[in-house]
């Protein structure tokens, strides 16, 4: 993903009549930011060229004078990863000087898998025209994916077909999580048009429609049947060695949703509280983990896990004294066995089973979590959490609190 040129940057800073340009004199309204760099990456008129937004100019594309600050910059990266616009958009932001003048510029590149979507809505912009898609626009979007450049997480399931996934889940749990309630009243698609828009199933523009890997894993019928791995199997050893007795042992199974709320049931089950008995009044003390730490973890695992190539779950082994959380998968993109855990690292594997994620409520805000993790082991007392970063596996070990 190259950098464009002052040259090229200027060009469009004037060039009034382009559809590629979004001029901002300061940052009163991030709502309409975030509507263009949707628009951008949806690329509706198929520039298959980048959209800029240029913060600090005015409409005529002179200086607006707005003080370029770091936090500004700040701010606007933040807009990619808050889980607002989904799947993340592939963008870059920068303060550039533009014929004398300090601008913030956020540049946009077209998604490889439309359509996009800013809190539930497709936005798209052609000419000055910038506003929700249409019904036909989501269709056209949809039929514009690149298939050859798709990541694996909405690849095709050959051997599956759509009757391999179940509807009255999509419908009753998946649909109203991931679209505006307007949008969703309004829905005159049939079923087989949503599960293509949201990426469950494939367009069906060559061959028949069949179901993606996204759709297998969040509302499959048998998930392990078509990804063996897609499970988590959990251990509970009585001592410190793998070798020691087990106490107790499950697969957590089934959709995305199902394996989710089986993860927070067994962890919830599983962590102790100590308390103190003194003239009669209980009183409870911190527990020996933080929940939210084994969720913050755990469901990093499950987001950023390789499907394609292992059939190995996550595995959650605790013992007396610590608990490991183990992932098939080593870094991925940016992040480096070096960089890996560091803030303002990430990449995503899975781009649109993170997506899926935040959907359904399991993840806030995207890159935070291993430093919420960290936060809350602090909070509780716990040592601080560690990883050991391999090529084919990560592995996270949080300790119990003494």
């Amino acid at each position: 993903m190259s950098l464009m040129t002052d040259q090229e940057l200027q060009d469009l800073l004037v060039e009034l009549e382009s559809d590629r340009v979004e001029r901002k004199a300061a940052m009163s309204d991030p709502d309409r930011i975030c509507q263009a760099i949707c628009a951008f990456a949806n690329d509706m008129p198929n520039h298959q060229l980048p959209g800029v937004v240029f913060v600090g100019a005015n409409d005529d594309g002179t200086c607006s004078g707005l003080q370029i600050s770091d936090e500004l910059l700040r701010n606007l990266a933040s807009m990619r990863s808050d889980g607002n616009i989904l799947p993340l958009p592939s963008m870059t932001v920068q303060k550039r000087t533009l014929n004398g003048c300090e601008t913030a510029v956020v540049t946009v590149h077209p998604s490889f898998a439309p359509p996009v979507r800013y809190k539930g809505r497709v936005w798209i912009r052609v000419g000055p025209r910038r506003g929700v898609a249409s019904a036909d626009d989501e269709r056209q979007l949809t039929e514009k994916r690149r298939s050859r450049d798709l990541p694996f997480d909405i690849t095709a399931m050959p051997s599956a077909s759509l009757d391999d996934l179940n509807s009255d889940l999509f419908a009753k749990v998946y649909l109203p999580s991931a679209l505006a309630p307007d949008v969703l009243a309004e829905n005159k698609r049939s079923v087989e048009q949503q599960l293509s828009a949201l990426r469950f199933a494939t367009t069906g523009n060559e061959e028949p429609q069949k179901p993606t890997v996204l759709g297998i894993l969040v509302i499959g019928k048998d998930v392990i049947g078509y990804i063996p791995g897609a499970y988590i199997q959990f251990r509970r050893i009585e001592g410190t060695e793998l070798t020691d007795a087990i106490k107790d042992q499950k697969e957590i199974t089934g959709t995305l949703p199902e394996i989710l709320r089986g993860l927070d049931d067994i962890l919830q089950a599983h962590i102790s509280v100590a308390t103190n008995i003194t003239s009669g009044v209980v009183e409870a003390r911190l527990p020996d983990y933080p929940l939210v730490a084994f969720q913050q973890i755990a469901r990093n695992a499950i987001m950023h896990r390789n499907y394609e190539d292992t059939n190995a779950p996550v595995r959650i082994t605790w013992f007396s004294d610590r608990v490991e959380i183990q992932n098939p998968g080593g870094p991925f993109g940016q992040v480096t066995r070096e960089n890996f855990g560091r803030p303002g690292i990430t990449d995503y594997r899975n781009p649109h089973l993170a997506e899926a994620l935040k959907n359904l409520g399991y993840v806030q805000r995207f890159g935070v979590g291993i430093a919420l993790a960290k936060q809350a082991l602090k909070s509780n007392g716990n040592p601080d959490l560690k990883y050991e970063v391999e090529d084919a596996h990560v592995l996270a070990i949080l300790r119990r609190r003494p």
